[in-house]
């Protein structure tokens, strides 16, 4: 690989955008795609497989054989709430290879006793999200139940085009936050993206079993490609 393809994939990698790596195994060519610049035809749709799933591999085109290298950025929660569930979410998180951050202006609650070696930042979320920026490859838990918290970086969320976007309440206080959204500039579309009540219907009752309902269905729309998951 030549130095100027390599500072090529390195800036991709450094600002978290998705890169394949083509080498045309007959010549040795090296050629660089993201999600935009990918071809069209059998080539383009192995290089978005390989994108969606990270896994890199041999394909076979036209007779021509080719290795595919993709690269995708670590995926990242961003959790709203430093509450019992995120305790319990943090650790599953970490162990499922996400980079996690937690945010809470509540310093009550955001301690580092309840959250040892953890990315803990104690402040509200329209501070920490002017430099934490949000974007395609993060997902943003909400879990306070308070509009005062939540309600910024779930449209944060929703304008940054997060693979997943999960808001923990009711179906009664989800539709109140959906109003508030709204009177925002968001349309139903838009809307329809927010998974709530959050998690998986798996009937989860303690905080460590929501956890799992919410890493769950992190993990199915992430895999899917689908923003409200398999």
């Amino acid at each position: 690989m030549d130095a100027a393809t390599l500072e090529r994939l390195n800036h991709y990698r450094t600002n978290r955008i998705p890169v394949a790596l083509v080498t045309e195994l007959q010549s040795g060519i090296n050629t660089i795609f993201t999600d935009e610049t990918s071809p069209d035809g059998d080539l383009g749709d192995a290089i978005a497989s390989a994108l969606q799933s990270g896994k890199s591999g041999s394909v076979t085109i036209d007779d021509i054989p080719y290795f595919i290298n993709a690269y995708r950025p670590q995926p990242r929660i961003v959790i709203i709430g430093a509450v019992h569930i995120s305790q319990a979410l943090v650790p599953m998180a970490k162990l499922a290879d996400f980079d996690v951050t937690i945010v809470d202006p509540r310093t009550a609650f955001a301690t580092e006793e309840r959250f040892a070696m953890s990315d803990l930042i104690a402040d509200w979320p329209e501070d920490v999200l002017k430099t934490r920026v949000l974007d395609r490859h993060t997902a943003l838990v909400a879990i306070t139940h308070d509009p005062k918290i939540d309600d910024f970086p779930l449209a944060e969320a929703l304008r940054s085009r997060c693979f997943y976007v999960g808001a923990l309440g009711s179906r009664k206080s989800h539709a109140a936050r959906l109003e508030r959204l709204k009177n925002q500039g968001f349309d139903d579309d838009q809307l329809s993206l927010i998974h709530g009540p959050i998690g998986l219907n798996i009937g989860a009752a303690s905080p460590a079993e929501i956890a799992v309902a919410i890493l769950a269905e992190v993990i199915c729309t992430m895999r899917s490609g689908s923003k409200r998951g398999g």
